[in-house]
């Protein structure tokens, strides 16, 4: 792939071929209703549609001669003499040389002046030889002699749209690689939170008791027992954690529908834990994060309503909500005396559900917990349908 500047050529200069074929022919088959000798201007439609096929396919498989504008307006100069025989300087050659003055200003840009000049002194030359020859009325005259100033007023919107469709192309290549710069970074932060909440607790408690294991040998061998034990089942967790880490990473696949994530997650849990899930799934596309952070919620959310909750049966419903998504998990276990302050769950040992708070705060939402003894929990997820994403 050539430069955005090369891009934004190749293009243009195909549907300046394409466009001046279209003029140079329209305005040749007027004239089979104005001349005696039509098989001229069936040799001029011939002519150019071979022209345009054969310049256009070269641009089309060799995008790259844009890079070499001298070459590519030398090889223009050679069609543009062929259709000045064949129409004797008719209204077909100046609709030609029109596009050809569009051409040079794709490939050069306003560099390509001097072109444009040639152009307008053959378009006089064969002016004043037409109006030579037949004598036409005056205003038919003032009609005619400006046409070879065409070709420079073509050029120059040329030039002018082909330098705009060049600065768009590199704002949208800015605008993509800044969206991907962000992408990456918002991953390596989500990836350094997961492995902070789990791996690194883990790891942390094992290193201590690693530490105060070599004293131990010495003085209380069945301490040092017990912290090898420690140390072992430790490692083992922490294996264990990066493990599930790794696999729930793999299931919160970027490009997937968020509803069918969902489901996905429901349904492996309640194959795991025997509970029935009932799902209420609305089609959604809010950003990858909000999507990953509601998956992590829906899979803490599970987690408790089987290890705490005692629930026979959950509800999961997705649905679209104003300017965003709503999701809530509700059960029919034994419920808490949920407080008003979610942040005082923590002294009251319910570390998950301030967790699950956290992650959607990350991403700009709101969780509620509407809960109480006997009565079940349903626990309110709320997310824009943004991707301004909060630093965590």
């Amino acid at each position: 792939m050539g430069t955005d500047r090369e891009v934004a050529a190749a293009a243009l200069a195909r549907a300046v071929l394409i466009g001046r074929a279209a003029a140079t022919m329209c305005a040749a088959a007027a004239g089979l209703l104005l001349v005696e000798d039509r098989w001229r201007i069936v040799a001029v439609l011939a002519l150019v549609t071979l022209l345009t096929a054969a310049q256009a396919g070269a641009l089309a498989r060799w995008p790259w001669l844009v890079a070499r504008p001298l070459a590519v307006i030398a090889a223009d100069f050679l069609p543009l003499f062929a259709v000045l025989a064949v129409s004797h300087g008719g209204i077909a050659y100046f609709c030609y040389s029109g596009g050809a003055g569009a051409l040079a200003g794709v490939v050069l840009g306003l560099r390509a002046l001097p072109v444009w000049a040639v152009h307008a002194a053959m378009g006089f030359a064969v002016v004043a030889e037409v109006l030579r020859e037949n004598e036409p009325p005056a205003d038919i005259s003032a009609f005619v002699a400006p046409l070879p100033m065409a070709g420079a007023l073509a050029g120059v919107g040329a030039a002018m749209a082909t330098a705009a469709l060049t600065r768009h192309l590199e704002l949208s290549r800015s605008l993509v690689a800044a969206a991907q710069r962000t992408a990456a970074a918002e991953e390596r932060a989500r990836l350094a939170r997961e492995l902070h909440d789990s791996v690194a607790k883990t790891l942390r408690g094992v290193s201590l008791a690693a530490l105060a294991l070599p004293s131990s040998l010495r003085r209380q061998p069945a301490l040092a027992e017990h912290l090898a034990g420690t140390v072992a089942a430790g490692a083992k967790a922490a294996a264990r954690q990066a493990r599930e880490l790794l696999q729930e990473m793999r299931l919160d696949v970027a490009d997937r529908d968020l509803a069918a994530a969902v489901a996905e997650i429901c349904a492996a849990w309640s194959a795991r834990t025997g509970i029935p899930a009932r799902t209420d799934l609305a089609p959604v596309d809010p950003p990858v994060a909000v999507g990953y952070e509601l998956a992590r919620i829906l899979r803490e959310a599970l987690a408790n309503a089987a290890r705490h909750s005692y629930a026979g049966r959950v509800h999961v419903r997705l649905a679209p909500a104003r300017q965003g998504v709503t999701l809530e998990i509700s059960d029919d276990g034994v419920g808490f005396a949920a407080p008003g302050d979610l942040s005082l769950l923590q002294s009251a040992g319910h570390f998950g559900i301030v967790g699950m708070a956290e992650r959607a705060r990350t991403v700009g939402g709101q969780l509620y917990i509407d809960s109480a003894p006997g009565a079940g929990t349903t626990i309110t997820v709320r997310a824009p349908l943004h991707a301004v994403v909060a630093a965590p």
